[in-house]
């Protein structure tokens, strides 16, 4: 977890996330995961604009295509107290180790990202816009109607 001490942004800039707490946060989340068949626990968390922390885990299915990822738990977790926009990203594997969202959870994480989402990557701290760029999202929607 030693990228978690780092605060300056891909580009440069000081963020003022508490990367510290955001790891602490998603490996706790990740002592939960449910993992029987991959042997793979995953813990994320991250910081909503108005300061909270929310998290979730990875949770597996014996049918394997049910299996929720950590990022799913915690945009369900997002929702169920009180909703809201994510400033800050973090995800872990079972060592602690930072881990990059999948194409389909960096998709998650666009539809509720607030201005300027910064994640945790394996390269240091990047906005979501870095990781996703030209993302289609409910703006594109909009546009159509």
């Amino acid at each position: 977890m030693d990228r978690a001490s780092s605060s300056s942004t891909a580009g440069g800039e000081q963020s003022d996330v508490d990367w510290l707490a955001l790891a602490a946060a998603a490996a706790s989340a990740m002592k939960n995961a449910y993992a029987p068949y991959s042997k793979f626990p995953v813990g994320a968390a991250a910081l909503t604009e108005d300061g909270r922390i929310v998290s979730g885990c990875n949770v597996e299915n014996a049918s394997y295509g049910l299996t929720l990822c950590a990022e799913c738990a915690l945009v369900g977790n997002l929702r169920m107290t009180g909703g809201g926009l994510l400033r800050a990203f973090y995800c872990v594997d079972g060592g602690g180790n930072v881990l990059m969202p999948c194409g389909r959870c960096r998709q998650l994480l666009y539809e509720f990202r607030a201005p300027g989402m910064e994640l945790m990557t394996t390269q240091g701290i990047k906005t979501m816009d870095q990781v996703l760029p030209d993302a289609f999202g409910p703006q594109h929607l909009e546009e159509t109607r």
